[in-house]
């Protein structure tokens, strides 16, 4: 078959658009606007080079900063991720160990809404970048940690909250009151597995705090790398079922309790950490209350009970780390309201870093 015929024009035979086209693009000036046009695009096309060149590829969407965990009491290891929608955890799941020099975690509840609420208007920060701003500044890493509950309604509010605030480490474990022991244990191991860092620091969330002078103090040279640093108490064992801090195995403890942090802040290092990551979570002796439950564990290792008094001081001083109302409340009394009012007075908010700073 033949190919198709191609269509030759003669100069008297081309259309009358095209000798119009030729005689425009011929003249001076449709020559300058093309000379522009070409250079302009030149300049645009080598300024995003550089630019790209300069400040490297931007992601259009981060990583998340709240990371779920699940707590394989089977297996007894960490493991996958808690479905918020009630499913259950995907095992396997091999994260990169974060590196900072400590992680803070700050208890809280399905009922503590009002307490996140005064916390992100405070001291802890209320969007990504901020978090990130004083991870940088401090070296502290900061989440919110909560369980799980099967009241679908809270789940659906939680997974709203952490959608417009990121800043959750979420547990695969009931978030009950009579819990806290197995969730603090379970805290320990999910932060150790996600997070490289030379202290892990348990906050509860109805304390002021102030990262920058807890950044100094985890900083601190110790002799001894196997540290529990918290603000020390003894005391007599509650026995009376009718007392809210009763202790149904108090024939275990005697009269009165071994030196132990209490329970609104302390911190264990790595080396501590890292063993109760190695033992089997049925082989720790759980007490009714958390910090008592810590303390016992504690006594079992050879640990440095370093005491520090900044960590439970009743007033905002110059060189306090975490203020609440002690010995009234395990906590600030009222925390929603107080929280607001201390951070309203300088010496709370606004007081140096260090008694050394304001020389």
């Amino acid at each position: 078959m033949p190919k198709s015929p191609k269509v030759f024009y003669s100069h008297s035979t081309l259309p009358c658009w095209t000798s119009r086209l030729r005689r425009i693009s011929s003249s001076f000036n449709f020559s300058v606007f093309f000379l522009i046009f070409g250079f302009a695009g030149f300049l645009f096309g080598s300024f995003a080079f550089l630019r790209g060149f300069i400040y490297g590829p931007k992601c259009l969407a981060a990583d998340p900063i709240s990371i779920s965990v699940a707590w394989e009491r089977r297996s007894d290891t960490l493991s996958g991720l808690l479905d918020l929608n009630g499913g259950a955890g995907v095992g396997g799941v091999q994260r990169e160990r974060h590196k900072v020099m400590g992680f803070v975690g700050v208890q809280t509840g399905f009922a503590s809404v009002g307490r996140r609420r005064s916390l992100r208007k405070t001291w802890f920060p209320s969007d990504r970048q901020g978090l990130l701003r004083l991870e940088e500044s401090t070296g502290l890493a900061f989440r919110f940690v909560i369980g799980k509950t099967k009241d679908q309604m809270k789940m659906a509010e939680l997974k709203r909250e952490v959608q417009e605030y990121d800043d959750f480490l979420l547990l695969d474990i009931e978030e009950e009151y009579s819990k806290l022991p197995y969730k603090t244990l379970a805290f320990f191991k999910s932060a150790y597995s996600l997070f490289d860092c030379d202290f892990y620091v348990k906050a509860d969330d109805d304390i002021y705090l102030r990262p920058d002078r807890l950044s100094l103090l985890i900083a601190k040279e110790r002799a001894n790398s196997q540290t529990y640093l918290g603000c020390m108490k003894k005391g007599p064992v509650f026995t009376d079922p009718k007392l809210k801090w009763y202790e149904p195995l108090s024939f275990l403890l005697g009269s009165e309790y071994f030196l132990h942090a209490y329970g609104p802040i302390y911190a264990l290092s790595a080396k501590v950490v890292a063993s109760l990551v190695s033992l089997r979570n049925d082989s720790f002796r759980m007490f009714s209350n958390e910090d008592v439950t810590l303390g016992a564990w504690m006594l079992a290792m050879n640990v440095n009970h370093e005491d520090n008094r900044a960590l439970c001081s009743p007033n905002c001083t110059p060189s306090s780390i975490a203020v609440w109302d002690i010995p009234r409340c395990s906590g600030l009394c009222n925390p929603e309201k107080k929280m607001l009012e201390l951070h309203k007075k300088d010496i709370c908010s606004a007081g140096p870093t260090s008694t050394s700073d304001s020389d």
